[in-house]
């Protein structure tokens, strides 16, 4: 990939899609290609097909995805599905039709088992059952990267799959009803914190094992990896550290400087009880992550209050 290639970013107004474009143009690329969902919509496949056709990209990275925390993906997971493999779909096949040298498809650690070993390597993808909650945004990556595989197989192409661990920072979203664990979190100690409440209720029991990654370290291993990496074997991203959720609320609770209790409920589902990656293959390339955990925290508390 050279400092004029034409690389299209699909998503790039999303918190991971943004990032992959500050960290290109930081790095002097320029020649980057970016559409709006209004300008293209990547669930339509004729849509996609003329773009492609159109500004024939060299490297695409795919970013673009419908994605959502719990209660999200338990409300909606037809939708979770359906648009998920339609995006894949329509990118995957266009950019073999149209000679893309290299597509990178990124993923979730969501696709590995419910209960697996830890940490969790690559190899234990498909070796049992998955966390129903998000069952159908996992089925519809890990048909992405089943597609990549065998597109390489039958065709020689150069995709490449990458299955980040939680991501967290800059842009994400912090609509309440429809985020992830750390933007949540934010929101509620804020709102906790100007309103005077007296406690925040939490899901769960505070006991699960996560990881998180900043999503700017995510964006240089993306790059990195666009460059070096043409294994046939999708590939973990992560910081290889854990905090338990209840230690996670703590640190925001203090980046918050929210005074009041942070309660747990119980009667409400944990998910997965344990889940960090094993990034060994990505660490033996020579890459590893650059922002503190609190550090990250403040950037992406700082982002949301520039916005509320």
């Amino acid at each position: 990939m050279e400092k004029d290639s034409k690389i299209y970013v699909a998503g790039h107004t999303g918190m991971v899609g943004s990032a992959i474009t500050r960290d290109l143009r930081r790095k002097g690329y320029h020649n980057i290609i970016v559409r709006t969902h209004t300008q293209l919509d990547l669930t339509d496949q004729a849509a996609v097909q003329e773009f492609f056709e159109t500004e024939k990209p060299e490297y695409v990275f795919l970013a673009a995805a419908k994605v959502g925390g719990i209660i999200s993906n338990k409300t909606y997971p037809a939708d979770y599905i359906m648009q998920n493999l339609l995006i894949e779909c329509n990118v995957i096949k266009s950019s073999f039709v149209n000679k893309v040298k290299k597509l990178m498809v990124l993923g979730s650690s969501c696709i590995y088992p419910k209960i697996c070993p830890q940490p969790i390597k690559e190899e234990y993808l498909l070796t049992a059952p998955l966390e129903s909650s998000n069952e159908a945004y996992a089925l519809a990556k890990i048909a992405g990267i089943k597609m990549c595989q065998h597109y390489n197989i039958q065709y020689g192409t150069k995709f490449i799959t990458l299955m980040p661990s939680s991501i967290y920072g800059i842009n994400d979203n912090f609509d309440i009803n429809n985020s992830h664990v750390i933007p949540a979190m934010i929101v509620k100690m804020h709102t906790a914190k100007i309103t005077n409440q007296p406690f925040v209720e939490l899901w769960g029991t505070g006991t699960p094992l996560r990881e998180f990654l900043y999503v700017d370290d995510l964006a240089d291993a993306c790059v990195f990896l666009m460059k070096s990496y043409e294994e046939n074997q999708h590939i973990n991203v992560g910081s290889g550290e854990e905090i338990t959720i209840k230690d996670l609320a703590e640190i925001i609770k203090k980046i918050v400087d929210y005074q009041g209790d942070v309660i747990f409920d119980s009667t409400k589902p944990d998910g997965t009880p344990r889940k960090v990656l094993d990034i060994a293959k990505l660490e033996s390339m020579g890459w590893k992550p650059m922002v503190n955990f609190e550090d990250g925290i403040k950037r992406a508390y700082n982002d949301y209050l520039s916005k509320v």
